[in-house]
């Protein structure tokens, strides 16, 4: 078989396999959900690789999409690896306002919100073999500056509950977003940013030790 005949039955061959790659890329791109679908596989490939080793054509093949449609939704690797953090908070957020919302008592509804703030974050990344510090060490600045927020935006919602608590005899306290931010403080050495889901230990044990704070702190609030 010459050369030229060669080439043209491998073109033959592989146009159809290569077609049907566009095709499905082109499905993928346009899914409503892509966003997430990037998001996603940010997580992995920040569990497998960290933050330095991805690329965003490393996050391209893991999506199955062309490396622009990972830039129609971010701008840089960076803007990817802290919104998969914001991810986690804004679904934190609303877990937290839905406890928030429950008809039980202040002190119960603030023990669920103390605990969830630790346990979702675990959950969120248990699977990394690094602390989220470390992983994100290059864009630490950043990560920094958004986690303020975080933490502001969660003193907010518990300030709702510790008012509630404090109108009902349960709390006592002078200042409601100062006494939430104090509480998040507290509990802020659970996290897992400086140390790693094992150097955490185990779930279990993790919750145990949470429930030995919040207890502590809940019991500071209800004395005089």
């Amino acid at each position: 078989m010459t050369k030229r005949r060669f080439g043209s039955l491998v073109k033959t061959l592989s146009g159809p396999r290569e077609e049907t790659g566009k095709i499905l890329m082109r499905a993928v791109a346009v899914r409503e959900d892509i966003r997430d679908l990037i998001l996603d596989a940010a997580d992995h490939l920040l569990a497998r690789y960290g933050y330095k080793k991805m690329t965003i054509d490393d996050l391209a093949r893991e999506v199955g999409v062309g490396k622009g449609t990972i830039y129609l939704h971010f701008s840089s690797k960076e803007e990817v690896a802290l919104s998969r953090i914001d991810r986690v908070i804004e679904r934190l957020k609303v877990e937290l306002k839905n406890v928030a919302r429950l008809d039980e008592t202040p002190a119960a509804r603030l023990r669920q919100m103390l605990m969830l703030r630790v346990i979702y974050r675990f959950d969120s990344v248990q699977h990394y073999t690094e602390s989220i510090n470390q992983v994100l060490a290059a864009i630490r600045p950043a990560l920094l500056e958004r986690r303020k927020d975080y933490f502001e935006e969660e003193a907010r919602i518990l300030a709702q509950v510790l008012k509630e608590g404090r109108q009902a005899g349960d709390f006592f306290f002078k200042d409601a977003l100062l006494t939430a931010r104090a509480l998040l403080t507290a509990t802020n050495s659970l996290l897992p940013y400086s140390l790693s889901p094992r150097e955490l230990g185990e779930r279990n044990a993790l919750e145990e030790q949470t429930k030995r704070i919040v207890d502590l702190l809940l019991g500071g609030l209800g004395r005089r």
